[in-house]
């Protein structure tokens, strides 16, 4: 009480029209305007889906609605910036109703917890500008602590306008310290600069972080019951697992205009956590791809167009953030983006057609000691069923291979790092390419018995050495077919500890097929089946363990299906009946050789330190408040991170081109030539596919072709 005593007396002239204005807002009305008949049919429909076709069904029961009072309070308000402990407390007694709720199709926790919500956005809209009317006294011993998932909900409405000031104060310090360097570097390269005091940027920072707030809340007021109640169901559907999800209408049809074709934009997928939008995949050949300065699992902060004043997009819905990245091609996106080490830089990506070319498999020649080696990079399992004569990423495959025999290439790399899956019927094929016939993977829906699909070719159209580069991003189908060339023995599967391990099947069911009704009820996506290796064990959890782990950047941040919440276990079912490769006259002892050549590698155990480093950065939640403080912070983290600047400096001293049915039409097509320059230079750079050739030019395989009984 004594804190909030003192507060008020030092902050009178913020807090008291901050009071005043939130009290006049009480008598609006704040309800929304809902559709109950709509919202009831769907929730009947989800629950009746779920229950009856979700490979893991829930028992709708009091641990389940506690499970989904939680998520939807936090899907609603995941940075804990609008309800308050109060508020929290006056939900308390739905928490274990709302599976009779669901079961009845009973609104009411849903209306008042939405209600509620409604009244602390106004609230904010009311005072954000209050508080920013004033100067922040960064001269003030004070923190603020950003990771939210840990974070308390605010005590009270006081506590909450706290909580609202420091982080206004943050962004603002942000804004202020780019301000104050840009001056500084401007100052040390020319002679005349007018020079602004603190004062004069501090209220030029403070101005746009009012103007970003703005734009923030003008969101807000464009949210409505359709966006509400989709986290609603979204807080129950993945309390099942966290692939099984509701896409709301306007949701569907975005998705099912990127699925078509081309999109302008950066060539990124994104994806919600929490509060932040997170760069989840980069799409091979795209522009953030080509530029190489955006990562997977960057943050992106704020958007600006061109030279224009960033938007700050914490706490945006997904959808909306998405627009304000894209656009047409030839225009710059400036993204302030938060790096794994916990470094803030503007990344300037010009935007460009994405294409879905750009996802195919493309392949490279490389020479070691006058021998020749290929290296296939599939992004994607891919197909296509809306043309006539579809391409897909096994015939695509087969040719490669086909031409890669006919070079005389000794050894193949395939690199799946970063392939999050696709068509499982082209992992199938592309599998059957390395191995004479057999099966490849076990689908099992939560009744009867698995189904064993199989290679049904006799034909090995490569029997030379294998190896499969993987990391903790390659997943689904990715991890099938390196599952399969592990159990076969096949092939040396080398890269990260091990993948992310999705072995899980959705399906996308349009719920206006199971119901007719007249307005649209957008689609569930459901988890229907789950993968099992020849062996017997699940890819679920545990993905495919490479055979040598290399270390990498992600080796120790949370980001695989394991890190995910309600994740559906591993388990083991019996193995299928099937022969193993006993081609390789050497395959331990060159993966013993290979963990030993990692062991002494300088770089390798550079690459390990950074990893430890960026997790801790990672696990440092607090922020400075005090300007010399949060510059000095920044400043020592820069100076740690130059210990890895050797990171960036690397070059394998290999020389990569394109194989000799490519080169004709490099000459006729300068935009190919031009990306393949680029993956060939990023090729000559890479340590992974160094030691991946270096695998495959020390496997031996006999002559002819040996089978073994399993």
């Amino acid at each position: 009480m004594k804190k909030i005593i003192k507060f008020m007396k030092s902050n009178y002239k913020i807090i008291l029209p901050i009071i005043l204005v939130a009290g006049l807002l009480l008598s609006f009305n704040l309800k929304p305007d809902p559709d109950p008949e709509k919202e009831k049919i769907l929730l009947g429909l989800v629950r009746s889906a779920l229950t009856q076709g979700h490979y893991q069904p829930h028992t709708i029961n009091d641990d389940f609605s506690e499970a989904v009072f939680n998520n939807f309070i936090e899907g609603l308000d995941p940075a804990k910036r609008f309800f308050t402990q109060e508020d929290i407390a006056s939900f308390e007694k739905y928490k274990f109703q709302i599976d009779d709720q669901i079961k009845s199709e009973d609104l009411t926790f849903y209306r008042v917890v939405t209600s509620k919500y409604l009244q602390r956005v106004q609230e904010a809209k009311g005072f954000y500008k209050e508080i920013l009317k004033h100067p922040f006294d960064y001269s003030k011993d004070e923190t603020f602590d950003v990771d939210y998932d840990e974070k308390e909900f605010p005590k009270n409405e006081i506590d909450l306008i706290v909580n609202w000031r420091k982080q206004f104060k943050l962004s603002t310090l942000s804004r202020l310290h780019s301000k104050i360097e840009a001056q500084e570097d401007k100052i040390k390269e020319e002679d005349s600069v007018e020079v602004k005091s603190f004062a004069e940027l501090e209220v030029e920072a403070r101005e746009a972080t009012l103007k970003s707030m703005e734009e923030f809340f003008g969101y807000k007021d464009e949210e409505d019951d359709e966006d509400w109640y989709a986290v609603f169901i979204n807080s129950i559907s993945t309390e099942f697992d966290p692939h099984t999800t509701y896409f709301a209408p306007r949701t569907k049809k975005r998705f099912d205009i990127d699925m078509a074709g081309k999109i302008e934009g950066i060539g990124a997928r994104l994806q919600r956590k929490g509060e932040y939008t997170r760069v989840d995949e980069l799409i091979s050949g795209g522009p953030a791809w080509r530029d190489g300065n955006l990562e997977v699992g960057d943050i992106i902060l704020k958007v600006a167009q061109e030279d224009g004043e960033p938007l700050d997009i914490v706490g945006m819905r997904l959808d909306d953030a998405i627009e304000y990245i894209k656009g047409k091609k030839g225009t710059e996106v400036r993204l302030t983006v938060k790096k794994l080490d916990g470094s803030i830089e503007i990344i300037p990506i010009t935007r460009d057609v994405v294409e879905i070319e750009e996802t195919f498999a493309k392949t490279s020649i490389v020479k070691m000691d006058d021998r020749k080696f290929g290296v296939i990079d599939l992004p994607k399992f891919y197909i296509d069923f809306s043309e006539k004569n579809f391409r897909n990423s096994a015939t695509d495959m087969a040719l490669e291979v086909d031409r890669l025999n006919k070079e005389n290439v000794e050894g193949l790399v395939i690199d799946l790092r970063n392939n999050g899956g696709g068509s499982l019927d082209t992992a199938i094929d592309i599998a059957g390419l390395f191995i004479e016939e057999g099966p490849i993977v076990q689908v099992k829906y939560k009744d009867g018995k698995p189904k064993v699909r199989s290679d049904k070719d006799y034909r090995i159209q490569w029997n030379k050495p294998l190896v499969i580069i993987v990391n903790e991003i390659s997943a689904s189908a990715s991890e099938i077919f390196a599952a399969a060339m592990q159990d076969y023995n096949r092939a040396v599967i080398i890269g990260s500890k091990q993948t992310y391990g999705k072995g899980t099947v959705q399906n996308l069911l349009a719920l206006n097929r199971y119901f007719d009704y007249e307005k649209d009820l957008g689609a569930l996506k459901m988890t229907i089946q789950k993968f099992y290796r020849i062996n017997g064990g699940s890819t679920q959890l545990k993905g495919v363990v490479s055979d040598v782990a290399l270390p990498d950047r992600y080796a120790y941040m949370d980001i695989g299906e394991r890190d995910e919440k309600n994740s559906l276990k591993w388990d083991k079912i019996e193995s299928a009946a099937y022969k193993t490769w006993d081609g390789y006259l050497n395959f331990d002892e060159v993966i013993n050789k290979s963990k030993k050549r990692i062991a002494e590698n300088e770089q390798f155990k550079l690459i390990d330190a950074n990893a430890k480093w960026l997790k801790e950065g990672q696990d440092d939640t607090i922020v400075y408040l005090n300007y010399d403080k949060y510059a000095e912070d920044l400043k020592m983290r820069e100076e740690e991170s130059n210990q890895f600047k050797a990171l960036y400096d690397y070059k394998n001293n290999l020389s990569f081109t394109s194989p000799s049915y490519e080169l004709e039409a490099l000459k006729k097509d300068s935009i190919l030539a031009k990306k393949r320059e680029i993956w060939h230079k990023n090729l000559s750079k890479d340590i992974y596919i160094e030691e991946a050739l270096n695998i495959v030019a020390d496997l031996k395989v006999k002559k002819g072709k040996t089978l073994v009984k399993n």
